[in-house]
């Protein structure tokens, strides 16, 4: 026969739908706005309905709401299995579970969704913002906990003993952090939907491509000198070499990889520096151009690209040295000469007839760059985030028609200029400048700082770095984007506004969220080996991790059984009394046995010493009231005073 199930009390009505408003709110950003619409009108149905002591919705709505439900979703994502249709479904459960809870093994099954559903908020985002909402949602699913066993508590004491227990359980959540086994790549979702949202430079550029990236203002990556930062104008980051032109659209070629560097860089005059960078989905990694060493498990290509061995989907922490004015390709492939000079057989005939005049009036390819940029400086061209659009030939078009455009239009433009006149040159993009925080001195590269340049090759040089918007706009390169681009262009507010608190604001906040990712976020297998290497472990196998893990632990509830025991006696003033009381008899050879109650030993003690029976035995009837009884303060009044006269 089975138990009846125990009703829920209004009270506990209310603490399950606080955890679950709690559980839930954190993904309202990242489920389909008519989900998240969905359940907020759920919820406050259910506050409604718990308000007005109403009943609860009937069997059958309930089984057309989940068909519903569950329809809606496998629309959206094609599918009920994966993270994020999953994370969809289990909000659902909440939302619906909520109005068909009514004893408490039904708010144990609530509770437990809530405990998940907190834990998917970390496949969204490991930000120091979501985790307090995460703690937040745990504390309050854990008092709800406490009163699905006690609803009569009130909330402080509720969320107090919540906030205790958590507490105590700190030290443990300390020891698996830092021994448990690290595991590189998500644990949970399937491929497909893993690190789908994340953002960063192309692999191609076409116009209007990195000035679209420039809007954001999403950090890239923080970097952190040893020393010195060398000037502004020469923090080029460089990333995807882009040679290959169909008329409109720059393209990447394939370039042999490989585990060392494919120039020679002079030993002095190095910038050390480390560089934390955020997850962007490819493989490509960002240092100071040029650099003089390759980081652990990386590779260059022989156009000069810092690539990892996979896609980059976690944040990546790696050391680097660069020299900024290497002699890089004087000895460079024909092959790679010869794709650096294709043109399209037609197009943009106006830029080709005055690449041929300069061609004509220099033989020298230096004199011939020199001759371009002065070209563009004469031009007069507008660096805007908002071109108009171009036509079938836009080198033309930009150049002598619209004359307004973004870095990519200038680098494109000077590439597509220089191989007309027969010079081998590639566009390359990256990143340039960025932005000390005087809060932890890192400098900090943003998606806003995306940039786009030229590489020319001159022999006996090799590939020379020629930036033809720093040659229209040094301010771009000197300063920032805001200097340069027109008050109308959409750029980021932080970056537009000038209000000296609201950047010392924003400089604290970043170093708090740069020092939660390099010591929370970015403890890496490889950092944990680091570790455990210091703590003279070097490198240990499963066995001996689960021993250290076992005496760790164990240790840890020895402490805190051992604190509980004395927090306890400093509580309990009777146990206090009685023990001062038994002290004085055992000292006379008749103390109480360990399985000895008070009742039992004050028997035991009247028939050895009958001149005290009387007193011991009322000692021992009052503790026992106050230990097992409904005690007040004249009760533990009475047996002080007892206790103080007791003389054996």
């Amino acid at each position: 026969m089975t138990r009846p199930s125990i009703p829920l009390l209004p009270a506990q009505s209310w603490w399950l739908l606080v955890a679950g408003t709690l559980a839930v709110a954190p993904l309202a950003p990242y489920l389909p706005p008519w989900l998240s619409t969905a359940a907020a009108a759920a919820l406050a149905l259910r506050a409604w309905l718990i308000a007005r002591r109403a009943p609860l919705l009937s069997r059958w709505v309930m089984v057309l709401l989940v068909m519903a439900g569950t329809a809606g979703i496998l629309g959206q994502y094609r599918t009920l299995l994966g993270q994020q249709a999953g994370v969809a479904m289990l909000v659902l459960f909440v939302a619906l579970k909520l109005h068909e809870s009514k004893a408490r093994r039904d708010g144990l099954a609530v509770v437990l969704l809530c405990y998940f559903l907190s834990l998917t908020t970390f496949f969204y985002s490991q930000s120091m913002t979501h985790a307090a909402l995460l703690l937040a949602a745990v504390i309050v699913t854990t008092a709800t906990l406490a009163s699905l066993v006690d609803g009569r508590q009130a909330p402080p004491h509720l969320l107090r003993q919540s906030a205790v227990m958590l507490a105590q359980a700190t030290p443990f959540l300390l020891i698996l952090f830092l021994l448990f086994p690290r595991v590189s790549g998500p644990l949970w979702g399937l491929p497909r939907d893993a690190h789908s949202a994340l953002t960063g430079l192309s692999d191609s550029m076409t116009p209007g491509s990195i000035s679209s990236l420039s809007q954001s203002d999403a950090i890239a990556f923080r970097v952190k000198f040893d020393g010195a930062p060398p000037p502004r104008d020469q923090l080029y980051w460089r990333g995807p070499v882009l040679t290959a032109f169909d008329g409109r659209t720059w393209d990447r070629i394939p370039a042999k990889s490989r585990p060392q560097l494919p120039y020679s860089v002079p030993e002095s005059g190095l910038y050390r520096h480390e560089v934390t960078l955020e997850p962007h989905n490819k493989p490509w990694l960002f240092a100071l151009e040029l650099p003089a060493e390759l980081p652990p498990d990386s590779l260059m290509t022989d156009d000069f690209q810092l690539l990892a061995g996979t896609p980059v989907t976690q944040r990546q922490r790696y050391a680097v040295a660069s020299h900024t004015d290497p002699m890089a390709g004087r000895e460079e492939h024909r092959w790679m000469l010869s794709r650096a000079k294709a043109l399209p057989r037609t197009g943009n005939p106006r830029i080709r007839a005055l690449a041929a005049e300069w061609r004509a009036k220099h033989a020298d390819d230096e004199l011939v760059l020199r001759e371009a940029i002065s070209h563009f400086q004469r031009l007069r061209l507008t660096y805007t985030l908002t071109p108009p659009l171009l036509g079938p030939d836009p080198v033309d078009e930009f150049l002598f028609d619209t004359k307004q455009g973004f870095c990519e239009h200038f680098a494109s433009a000077f590439v597509f200029a220089l191989r007309a006149a027969g010079i081998p040159a590639r566009v390359v993009t990256g990143y340039q400048g960025g932005e000390i925080n005087p809060v932890d001195g890192y400098l900090t590269v943003r998606q806003s700082d995306a940039h786009a340049w030229a590489e020319v090759w001159i022999a006996g040089k090799g590939w020379i770095r020629t930036d033809p918007t720093a040659a229209s706009y040094p301010l771009r390169i000197e300063q920032n984007l805001a200097a340069v681009v027109p008050a109308g262009d959409p750029l980021p507010f932080l970056m537009r506004v000038d209000l000296p608190w609201l950047r010392d604001l924003r400089f604290r906040w970043d170093a708090v969220t740069n020092a939660w990712n390099q010591w929370i976020i970015g403890y890496t297998p490889q950092r944990q080996q680091e570790l455990l290497s210091r703590l003279g472990m070097g490198t240990p196998d499963w066995r001996r991790m689960t021993a250290a893990l076992s005496i760790a632990c164990g240790g840890v509830l020895l402490g805190l059984t051992l604190w509980a025991l004395r927090q306890r006696r400093r509580k309990d003033p009777a146990l206090a009394l009685w023990r001062k009381a038994t002290a004085r008899l055992a000292q006379r050879g008749i103390g109480p046995m360990a399985w000895e109650g008070p009742v039992a030993y004050a028997a035991r003690v009247a028939a050895a010493r009958p001149d005290i029976s009387a007193a011991i035995r009322d000692i021992a009837a009052s503790y026992a009231r106050l230990r097992y009884g409904n005690p007040d303060e004249s009760q533990l009044a009475a047996l002080r005073a007892q206790v103080a006269a007791f003389k054996p």
